[in-house]
């Protein structure tokens, strides 16, 4: 049943960073009983808005109302006692601990200042049974996959008998079967009043679970609508502020790029293995080629990337650069080599999000030159304010943190690192993941851009219609062997065919 009143109010909040207005006079409500979707571009403030709401970030202006109740939330624990919880993307729980010691972490049963640990793991069954969840309190929760985790990380969110709690991003690693699980348990949560502010790229999953959706652009409020009433192109169009044309504009331009199949590959990969994970497999890559590598999770596809990239060391085969057997043992050969590699683990081996975004655009740069030969002030300011206009990196503000830029622009910035040492082979491991519609396609013109000008780019996306969009060329993995190759621009579901089933 849906409240008539909204739990949570947000009217006319505002904040403001160095030199960025992230949000101007933001209104926002949340309604018990119903799945609210927050849509907006990467650097749409959607974030921000969270952690407003979640006492992360201090507002400038605005009032937020709870039960009617005006706050003035400083911290998250301030959110947490007015019913207000949050779980990330990334799981912010102890993997050395079981799992009802994280649902009860800090609210543990205790007698004489001690834990009572059956107590503690009998409260923490009784919440997943709540649930429905069949998960032992008692195992460590580090010996489960992500996704359950991500549902340990929701039963602790609502032992604290939370009015809201805020999913952002909550699906971005988890596979079909697991986002149904994980949408069984937030259906139970909003039948049983629970009001669920959800975040989430993926526009076919948001129309699946929510009910209502507010659009943010560029800071400010777009619209609230019933997701009944807005379909997918207005969705988008309200998003971006025009229609989107440009993913057909990309499909267009990538299967008009021709490529020389009669040329020598510049790379060849030839039967390279790592034993027993990835089987031993050939690889070409001709000059201007875009290679899509398409499979299903565990089918070997960052394995085999990482491979290429000596970022994992090879049991067997051999890489040949213009023809040339090469030694690629490690990523400092590989970039000697002007490969370039692009991890889907954008905040552990991408970013380093201490460091501005101007270290980071120079590091890869940086380390082929070797740190006892700086680059000059000079040089590293033209090339950050080149690769900040020419991937429209915001804010264009090279001097901040990169951990303060939305996920699409960070994504962006590790995309300059590498297009800076002018690499010949470009390896992207999930460039898109976790980003917004608009940025996804910039980045995939970008690819395209790229190939034109004669790069060979081994692209990997667990979205089979954006490997098919844009590759010349796609290899088709499953269980670490490289069971067929089938021509760029074919059919989704004559990809998903082919790596079901491994026949042509």
């Amino acid at each position: 049943m849906v409240a008539t009143t909204p739990i949570v109010q947000m009217h006319d909040i505002s904040v403001t960073f160095p030199s960025v207005k992230a949000l101007e006079s933001v209104d926002f409500q949340l309604f018990g009983g119903e799945v609210h979707a927050l849509m907006g571009q990467n650097g749409a403030g959607k974030s921000t808005l969270i952690k407003a709401l979640t006492g992360v970030y201090d507002i400038d202006s605005g009032v937020i109302t709870v039960d009617g109740t005006a706050q003035r939330f400083t911290t998250p624990r301030q959110a947490q006692d007015v019913g207000i919880s949050t779980v990330y993307q990334e799981v912010n729980l102890c993997p050395n601990l079981t799992v009802g010691e994280n649902i009860l972490l800090g609210r543990e049963p205790r007698r004489f200042g001690r834990i009572i640990y059956r107590a503690l793991h009998d409260q923490a069954g009784t919440l997943l049974n709540q649930l429905e969840l069949d998960v032992d309190p008692r195992s460590t929760l580090g010996s489960h996959p992500i996704a359950v985790q991500q549902l340990v990380a929701i039963a602790r969110a609502t032992a604290v008998s939370a009015k809201v709690l805020v999913l952002d991003e909550p699906t971005s690693s988890l596979d079909a079967d697991e986002v149904s699980e994980l949408f069984r348990v937030v259906r139970r949560l909003r039948d049983a009043g629970t009001a669920v502010l959800f975040v989430s790229h993926f526009l076919d999953q948001v129309y699946e679970i929510a009910d209502r959706m507010t659009v943010l652009r560029n800071g400010k409020t777009v619209g609230e609508w019933m997701v009944a009433d807005l379909d997918p192109h207005r969705l988008i169009a309200a998003m971006l502020g025009r229609e989107l044309d440009v993913l057909d504009e990309i499909a267009d331009e990538a299967s008009e790029l021709r490529v020389d199949t009669c040329a020598a590959p510049i790379v060849s990969v030839e039967r390279i293995a790592r034993t027993p994970r990835i089987k031993p497999t050939d690889l070409t890559f001709r000059a201007g080629e875009v290679v899509g590598l398409a499979g299903l999770l565990g089918s070997g596809r960052t394995e085999l990337a990482r491979l290429v990239f000596g970022a994992d060391r090879a049991t067997g085969g051999r890489i040949l650069v213009d023809g040339v057997s090469t030694s690629i043992r490690s990523p400092r050969s590989a970039i000697a080599a002007r490969f370039a590699f692009s991890s889907e683990n954008r905040k552990g081996e991408g970013i380093v999000a201490e460091l501005s975004v101007r270290d980071n655009l120079v590091l890869a740069l940086q380390a082929r030159r070797g740190f006892a030969r700086p680059l000059s002030s000079r040089t590293k300011n033209e090339l950050v304010t080149r690769y900040i206009e020419m991937l429209d990196i915001r804010p264009a503000e090279p001097d901040i943190a990169i951990k303060d830029l939305s996920g699409g622009n960070q994504q962006k910035v590790l995309l300059a690192r590498w297009l800076i040492t002018a690499p010949r082979l470009l390896i992207l491991d999930e460039p898109t993941r976790g980003i917004d519609i608009g940025a996804k396609a910039q980045i995939q013109k970008l690819i395209t851009e790229l190939s034109a000008d004669g790069m060979a780019v081994l692209f990997i996306s667990a979205e089979l219609d954006e490997v098919a969009r844009i590759s010349n060329r796609i290899a088709v993995l499953r269980d670490g062997l490289t069971v067929t190759e089938i021509d760029g621009g074919c059919a989704v579901s004559d990809l998903t065919e082919l790596i079901a089933t491994g026949n042509r």
